[in-house]
């Protein structure tokens, strides 16, 4: 096993600083991809009162090579999930929510009726709460595609995670080319929603594979995208070929910034929902004139 250099080391906050968030989640039932992810930025984002709510349960009926959350059968979906998650959205005093879910390839429109439902009752509270979506791929089926969109989401996020020659030791049952058409879709389709990939690096990949990753990325219209290094999150999960420096990092952002993007986050802790507010702020607020 690979030593972690210096650059992933993280001072975790204080438990006091992370309680508000932990007691809202606790007291609604909730569970979050902070959680169930084993995301590295969890104690910042709770410490800092916010995280990234995870619906349809939180058993993927997928097992990705990098993924920590728990695959299996899962149970029926909650039907009060969305009214849970946007209480917690009000206690919490959010004016931006990321939602993601689970892989659900045993329900018919792959849950994406509960992403629209939570968009609509968390905008019943608040219309002017922003809602990014971190969407599964709907084995391809753009009606629950449409089902989301919909709804009007301020962004529609999914990942790619790794470059193409990876995905059948990374994402065996994802397929990239599926990936980028959802993308590409969901931007032809409704152009007013931003659309946002991130992926992972440290699985193996090489400069070029990074490189006509990104083409294809922005060639699917692609708006906002993170890079962040992979970090394996259980014994039994694929593990670290290499720690990539923070200076390649930067050199992505600095490519994907020419190739069109409107915002990139890159660096060894970016997550695809870690700091969304602030990426999203960024390129919402007009220049002054």
């Amino acid at each position: 096993m690979l030593r972690k250099p210096p650059w992933l080391k993280k001072r975790i906050p204080p438990f006091q600083d992370l309680q508000k968030v932990k007691s809202i989640l606790d007291e609604t039932d909730l569970h979050t991809v902070c959680e169930e992810a084993r995301c590295p930025n969890l104690g910042e984002c709770f410490a800092g009162g916010t995280s990234t709510f995870l619906i349809l349960g939180k058993i993927c009926t997928r097992d990705c090579g990098f993924c920590a959350v728990g695959h299996g059968v899962p149970v029926q979906p909650d039907e009060a999930e969305p009214e849970k998650v946007a209480q917690a959205v009000k206690k919490m005093g959010l004016q931006y929510v990321v939602i993601t879910s689970v892989t659900r390839d045993d329900l018919s429109d792959g849950g994406a009726s509960l992403f629209a439902k939570t968009i609509q009752t968390i905008r019943a509270l608040d219309s002017k709460t922003k809602v990014e979506v971190l969407i599964p791929d709907f084995q391809g089926d753009l009606n629950s595609l449409k089902t989301v969109l919909k709804e009007g989401p301020d962004v529609l996020n999914h990942n790619i995670e790794t470059v193409s020659r990876l995905y059948p030791e990374v994402r065996p049952q994802a397929d990239y080319q599926r990936s980028l058409y959802l993308l590409k879709t969901s931007k032809e389709s409704h152009p007013n929603v931003l659309t946002k990939s991130g992926f992972m690096l440290g699985l193996g990949e090489n400069r070029e594979e990074v490189l006509e990753l990104l083409r294809d990325l922005r060639d699917a219209g692609c708006d906002l995208l993170t890079i962040g290094q992979y970090l394996q999150p259980r014994q039994d999960r694929l593990p670290v070929v290499r720690f990539v420096p923070p200076k390649e990092f930067e050199e992505y952002r600095t490519i994907g910034e020419e190739m069109g993007f409107k915002a990139v986050a890159s660096g060894p802790f970016v997550r695809s929902s870690f700091h969304a507010f602030e990426m999203f702020r960024i390129i919402s607020t007009p220049l002054p004139e």
